[in-house]
């Protein structure tokens, strides 16, 4: 998702939840993303994964940017929506990891927990390295289109 702020582009980040991101910021965050189910269509999956992580139903024109290849090895299919909504109203869906790692612990975290609007600059810093392209995708997308 992304606003225009005084004519300047800012775009929808979420900070990944959890004891091993808690105290990781730059690199760290990501755009609102998630895995496909069996026959589920990537434009669905993007829509519903977005409203697990933030609690938030994003609706607009929604402009394939195409798809990007993160570091793991995972293709991540992407779309851009021009949007507005309150970082601070987050409500992230959970899931169970194993903490410490090889501990047999589980434990319940929140998959999102916090959310943020950035200028491109603020982005670039912020985004998993593996995403960069994505802030590029949508910066091609919106000179093209005059935003």
């Amino acid at each position: 998702m992304y606003r225009l702020r005084e004519s300047q582009i800012e775009v929808f980040l979420v900070h990944p939840g959890g004891p091993f991101w808690a105290k990781k910021d730059l690199g760290a965050w990501s755009v609102p993303k998630g895995e496909y189910t069996a026959g589920e269509d990537a434009f669905d999956a993007a829509r519903r994964e977005f409203t697990e992580e933030t609690g938030y139903e994003p609706s607009g024109e929604f402009i394939p940017l195409g798809t990007i290849r993160q570091a793991g090895g995972k293709v991540v299919s992407v779309w851009a929506v021009k949007g507005e909504y309150d970082p601070d109203q987050i409500r992230s869906n959970l899931c169970t990891i194993e903490w410490p790692p090889r501990s047999g612990r589980k434990i319940e975290i929140p998959e999102v927990d916090r959310a943020g609007w950035f200028s491109l600059e603020e982005a670039r810093k912020k985004i998993l390295k593996s995403q960069g392209p994505v802030i590029d995708l949508l910066v091609g997308l919106l000179s093209g289109k005059g935003s």
